[in-house]
């Protein structure tokens, strides 16, 4: 059969990454689903997923992802195992999941055979596209045909992945267009009493905020300050800088060649009046400024490295979001967020100064920001919908 020779040939090509993996942790007892991310970014769905079964089911929860992931309570977080018959094997051996749920489409063809021989129930949700392994993708015959006859069920993001994964092989009614899952909520906590008291200090000043500035963005930071005043006279700038040591220096700066009032939260000065830019250096409390300031440049997206803070913070908190053509790690959600016309997308320096201008508008701010709110909170009901289908697969139910 073609599956059987495009498998062998896969695992002949896999010799090389054959070896040891870290050790494992003790398999909780009880029923226990797998789940499965290629990546961080599909991990965020992933996390609200497993969230919700452990606290809504009480079940345990294995989560693999090749990212690293920070801990989660309740959740185990492994690495997959490498896509080799015996790891597969060793996985499989150790984990004794009752079904195996993957995202977005990607397929490690080692261990999906050795799950579909144990009879393993099979589920792909968020599914865009079915692929292999990057590192391994090649032509083998029958292979990916072979594979996603195997799933229960595959859940896709819309007609054209629906399409997709038909093509490739997928048994046309196991197929459902649903939409994307909730993700786990980007929301920072922050602390109540410091809000209410800076909200006082702000009254109806305008302000916005500049997300972890890298020294090469705060030129064109600045700029764009300079050039809203002008707009806005009583506008405050909260700057946090990525490296905390930078604010006497940036201080300094915009004091001297400026002339504007600064004041330094880690000095435990206040933001007064006539204090035209606020250096937030002290503690990670972006929560508290998200929820202060209603538009937020995200640093690092303009001239730096790529962005340094997950779009979705700002998104999940009400504001609005202008970021540059460097989106580092968080390619994937500036793509949803730019389709959903629910953040603003600058080239320069100028760039940044216009559109800071034009979202000094109370009502223009405020559809950029409803709209970013909701795609940091969409995707509930599709969750239910992939929980009731585990409830029912494990019960046996589908």
């Amino acid at each position: 059969m073609a599956y059987s020779l495009g498998l062998t040939l896969y695992n002949l090509s896999n010799r090389r990454d054959a070896g040891g993996v870290a050790d494992r942790p003790p398999r909780p007892a009880g029923r226990l689903v797998w789940l499965h991310a290629p990546g961080a970014d599909a991990a965020r769905s992933m996390l609200e997923l497993a969230r919700r079964l452990a606290e809504e089911d009480g079940l345990p929860v294995l989560l693999t992802c090749p990212d690293h992931l920070p801990p989660r309570d309740g959740i185990l977080l492994q690495p997959p195992p490498p896509d080799t018959p015996a790891e597969a094997r060793a996985f499989l051996d150790h984990w004794r999941p009752e079904i195996a749920v993957f995202a977005e489409g990607e397929l490690r063809p080692a261990l999906l055979h050795d799950a579909m021989e144990r009879r393993l129930p099979l589920v792909m949700v968020g599914a865009r596209n079915p692929c292999f392994l990057r590192e391994r993708d090649g032509w083998y015959p029958g292979l990916m045909r072979g594979l996603l006859a195997g799933f229960h069920s595959i859940l896709a993001l819309d007609e054209p992945a629906a399409r997709a994964f038909r093509k490739s092989g997928a048994a046309p009614e196991s197929v459902t267009v649903t939409g994307k899952l909730e993700e786990e909520s980007a929301a920072l906590p922050h602390l109540e009493a410091e809000r209410e008291a800076l909200a006082r200090q702000f009254a109806t000043r305008p302000v916005w905020l500049a997300a972890a500035l890298p020294e090469a963005e705060e030129a064109a930071v600045i700029s764009a300050h300079r050039a809203a005043l002008r707009l806005a006279h009583r506008l405050l700038l909260i700057v946090v800088p990525q490296d905390p040591d930078r604010a006497p220096a940036l201080a300094a700066r915009m004091e001297k060649d400026e002339g504007w009032t600064v004041a330094q939260r880690s000095e435990e000065q206040e933001p007064d009046p006539e204090t035209e830019v606020y250096i937030a250096d002290s503690a990670n409390e972006f929560g508290l400024w998200y929820r202060l300031a209603p538009i937020t440049f995200m640093g690092g997206s303009l001239a730096a490295q790529g962005c340094l803070r997950d779009p979705l913070e700002p998104a999940a908190l009400g504001s609005a979001i202008l970021y540059g053509p460097r989106p580092g790690p968080f390619g994937t959600t500036f793509g949803r967020l730019g389709a959903a016309r629910a953040a603003r997308a600058v080239g320069s320096a100028t760039d940044l100064a216009e559109a800071l201008g034009d979202l000094l508008s109370p009502d223009r701010a405020a559809r950029l920001a409803q709209a970013a709110w909701a795609v940091a909170s969409d995707g509930a009901e599709v969750t239910e919908r992939v929980m009731d289908l585990i409830r029912r697969i494990m019960d046996g139910d589908a």
